[in-house]
């Protein structure tokens, strides 16, 4: 017979046991209850699991799923700023013995009582996600995952910036910020945590938790993928679109439109590790505008600061920073600065300052500042950016080298640095809103946010640049991005698959919240001892990194990586590439613009464009600039020709427009060094500008519009700002439309009278460049135009606005057509 006291401990631990046992694995089962209220259910299970969906308006919902029963959270939302997507949204639910379901003008939510399974069928009644039937929702401990229904011919994109392919069906990655210098091709995770990812069958999920968060797109089990987070609050938004495009819109709608970069920042930029000195500086600046090369951006790297992180010029190293940074403006140089986000100990006086005011996350072990071994400067404080009031602080200080002339900040090892997966003790800070286990990923998105914040009120109006490394979704509203360490580390002359995972990583980010992003042009990583031997990879990754909305030559410590260092050959084909990117600066633009309305990147992911088509889910190192230019750079060393996919339509080889070719086949291009393939879809307007040594050089700069006319008439929307102040977000712009008109005997092209709201284009001429088989019988505008010699029509085309006259090129079958802009409705009429 057992004691009264034993059979009180057995009972009591069995209840310990049996508590343990719920805590570290359950499963909500029966779902019979719901409360509703406006656009808003909760839904009551057994063991008093709650989940809540509140419907943004038809085709977006809010899912938060909450095994206490509890919905709370230690902070709000790092990511969302908008949740109002329809104002006085309102759903109705109707209960049947074995479902809830609630029906939208675009969806159908079921949701059922047995299991707790949910799943979302669009009007057409197609599955378009659904819960697994079975441990849709697990529970361990503080952990908690959710598993979705892999269908079989789905396709997963998405998660910012992650190496390897762009569909990331099979594979598994982590969310969790890491200083991963000369990155493999394969490695995860990488600086940034963009936890959002769509599907081929028309959703999108953003998992807002901040934690180490997993992601298993059938890795485990062809059959699933899921999501899970260690701890914090379970809650996850779905987007419903026709397309990527849309998913993507809403996504942006839910967590803040990107900032648009000033027009120069779309320029061409010069880095270097060891560029932190006068002397070095304006050595550079001077061979660019002596070979006419054009460029608008010289980069200093940390070692341009007295001490981590006073914001002072090292005294070594400058004369005279204002000085210097005075002569560079006015030959057409801006100069941007990096950040640490740390105070090192031997900047003693600052760091006294932030210690002794509790700027610095803690160590929890001991209540002092975290003492934090860094890279440059020895142990530093870690500057505790959650901290209301280290804002004014900091912007204070980042404020005296911008009063000096600087235009901006690279905010580099935000992750931060050395604080990857394996280094456990970061976990022991503490920062204002919590653990680092719960701030890490956020913790350089808050470091970009005080950044921007601060400039913005001390630099009224005046367009920020700011690029960073590591960040959390909702970055666009403060930053722009860059891929980190990249290249061989070990072989710089064998980074050629690190120049080909750029790609892909780089079309990710755009999908992510990232569409303004640069890759290191020649790859960071890696000594380079033989310049003719590394020329072939430099060359590469130049033509390649032009394409990137941001384009910055780059590599570490002393490693040179000016155009003119490898060879002659090296340098008239970067020069060549760089100035195509000033000539496209007019396209560009515009697609920045619709980035910021829209959240679209410019380099975009053959299946934005072409969602329908099974072959550009495989294409990872060719992408769209814009939509009306196919890219394809060569990622292989030694290679004359290459495999390129064209999607539908006709498609014009950019480099000999005389040659085209039908879409929906693979194509052998040729491809000596001096070459990029680049196509343009048959029927575009390019709009274009003369080559400049920096954006804003000529005055009355001329519009240039390249017409490639096809038997479909076709448009484009011309947009057009002051290209440095805030204006835009007001909507002062300028938007022309124009339009080409074709007929069997005629071409038309109409360019509309700009809309304009604040903002007037100056004085100008345009220019046609009609791509034509043949010279035609007549031009009109307004009346017949007389014909010139093309070296004549071209001339004083930012001084002389007195000329209307056409020219035709028998050898480039090129039509040229000439005439002052008069901000009035115009039409050209092409007799053929």
């Amino acid at each position: 017979m057992l004691k009264p006291l034993k059979i009180t401990l057995i009972f009591i631990l069995s209840i310990v046991f049996s508590f343990n046992l719920f805590a570290q694995n359950t499963t909500a089962t029966a779902c019979n209850t719901y409360e509703l209220k406006g656009n808003k259910v909760v839904f009551g299970c057994e063991n008093s699991t709650k989940i809540s969906l509140e419907f943004l308006d038809s085709k977006n919902i809010k899912f938060w799923y909450a095994p206490t029963g509890e919905f709370i959270r230690k902070n709000e939302s790092f990511a969302v700023v908008n949740e109002e997507f329809e104002p006085d949204f309102k759903i109705n639910v109707n209960e049947s013995k074995a479902a809830f379901e609630i029906f939208t003008e675009d969806l159908r939510v079921v949701v059922q009582k047995e299991n707790l399974q949910i799943q979302i069928f669009d009007k057409y009644q197609r599955l378009i996600m659904g819960d697994t039937n079975e441990n849709a929702y697990q529970v361990e401990e503080s952990a908690i995952t959710n598993r979705k229904v892999l269908q079989r011919d789905e396709k997963i994109v998405g998660l910012g910036e992650k190496t390897g392919s762009l569909n990331r069906r099979g594979n598994s990655y982590i969310m969790w910020n890491s200083d991963k210098p000369c990155y493999s091709t394969t490695e995860d995770p990488l600086y940034k945590s963009i936890p959002f990812f769509m599907s081929s069958n028309n959703y999108g999920i953003f998992f807002d938790n901040t934690y180490k968060t997993e992601f298993d797109f059938g890795k485990s089990s062809e059959e699933y993928l899921s999501f899970s987070a260690p701890d914090g609050p379970f809650i996850y938004y779905f987007f419903h679109g026709k397309d990527y495009k849309e998913i993507i819109n809403s996504f942006i709608r839910l967590t803040g439109q990107p900032i648009m970069p000033p027009n120069w920042a779309l320029g061409f930029s010069q880095s270097r590790g060891m560029l932190v000195n006068e002397k070095l500086t304006r050595e550079i600046a001077s061979e660019y505008r002596k070979r006419k090369i054009p460029n608008d951006i010289i980069y200093q790297d940390i070692g341009w600061v007295e001490g981590l992180q006073n914001f002072e010029w090292r005294k070594d190293r400058y004369d005279n920073p204002k000085k210097m940074l005075s002569d560079l403006a006015e030959n057409g140089f801006k100069v941007i600065v990096s950040q640490d986000p740390v105070v090192s100990q031997a900047t003693e006086e600052q760091w006294r300052e932030a210690d002794k005011n509790g700027y610095f996350a803690l160590d929890e072990r001991t209540g002092e500042s975290y003492d934090m071994p860094w890279p440059w400067g020895g142990n530093a404080g870690v500057v505790d950016f959650t901290n209301p009031e280290v804002a004014d602080w900091w912007g204070k200080l980042q404020q005296i080298p911008i009063d000096d002339g600087i235009k901006g900040f690279w905010t580099d090892m935000g992750e931060p640095a050395w604080s990857n997966e394996e280094d456990k003790d970061r976990l022991h800070m503490k920062h204002h809103k919590g653990m680092h286990d719960e701030i890490h990923n956020v913790y350089g998105l808050e470091w970009d946010r005080v950044v921007t914040e601060q400039f913005d009120k001390k630099n009224l109006n005046q367009r920020i640049f700011q690029m960073t490394r590591a960040a959390y979704a909702g970055m666009q509203r403060y930053t722009f991005g860059w891929s980190g360490d990249s290249g061989n580390g070990n072989d710089v002359n064998d980074g050629w698959d690190n120049l080909a995972n750029q790609i892909p990583i780089g079309l990710s980010a755009g999908m992510g919240g990232i569409p303004f992003w640069a890759t290191d042009i020649s790859g960071y990583c890696g000594d380079i001892r033989d310049y003719e031997e590394f020329s072939e990879l430099y060359v590469r990754w130049l033509q390649f990194g032009v394409f990137n909305p941001l384009s910055r030559a780059h590599h570490e410590g002393n490693n040179a990586v000016e155009p003119w260092l490898f060879g002659d050959e090296a340098e008239r084909i970067s020069k060549k590439a760089i100035e195509l990117k000033y000539k496209l600066h007019p396209y560009i633009y515009t697609y920045a613009r619709e980035a910021y309305d829209s959240g679209l990147p410019i380099m975009r992911a053959m299946f934005l464009e072409y969602p329908n088509d099974e072959k550009t889910y495989n294409l990872n190192h060719q992408f769209m600039f814009g939509e009306h230019i196919l890219v394809a750079p060569v990622v292989e060393q030694g290679i004359n020709f290459q495999e390129i996919y064209l999607p539908k339509g006709e498609w014009i080889d950019y480099n000999n427009p005389q040659k085209m070719y039908e879409g929906k086949q693979y194509i052998n291009y040729d491809t000596p060094l001096d070459i990029t393939p680049i196509f343009i879809k048959n029927g575009a307007i390019i709009p274009k500008m003369p080559v400049m040594q920096y954006i804003g050089q000529m005055k009355n700069t001329p519009l240039i519009l390249e017409i490639f006319p096809s038997n479909r008439n076709s448009e484009f929307t011309l947009y057009e700002d002051d290209g440095e102040t805030n204006d835009y977000k007001k909507d002062v712009f300028a938007r022309t439309k124009i339009e080409t008109e074709v007929m069997s005997d005629k071409l038309k092209v109409i360019i509309a009278k700009p809309e304009n709201s604040g903002f007037t284009t100056a004085k100008r001429n345009i220019q046609l460049k009609i791509h034509l088989g043949q010279k035609p019988k007549n031009v009109s505008f307004q009346k017949d135009l007389k014909e010139f010699t093309r070296e004549d029509l071209k001339d004083e085309l930012n001084t002389n606005f007195n000329i209307s006259g056409y020219a035709y090129d028998e050898n480039k079958q090129m039509l040229y057509v000439r005439f002052p802009d008069t901000k009035e409705k115009q039409e050209i009429n092409i007799l053929k």
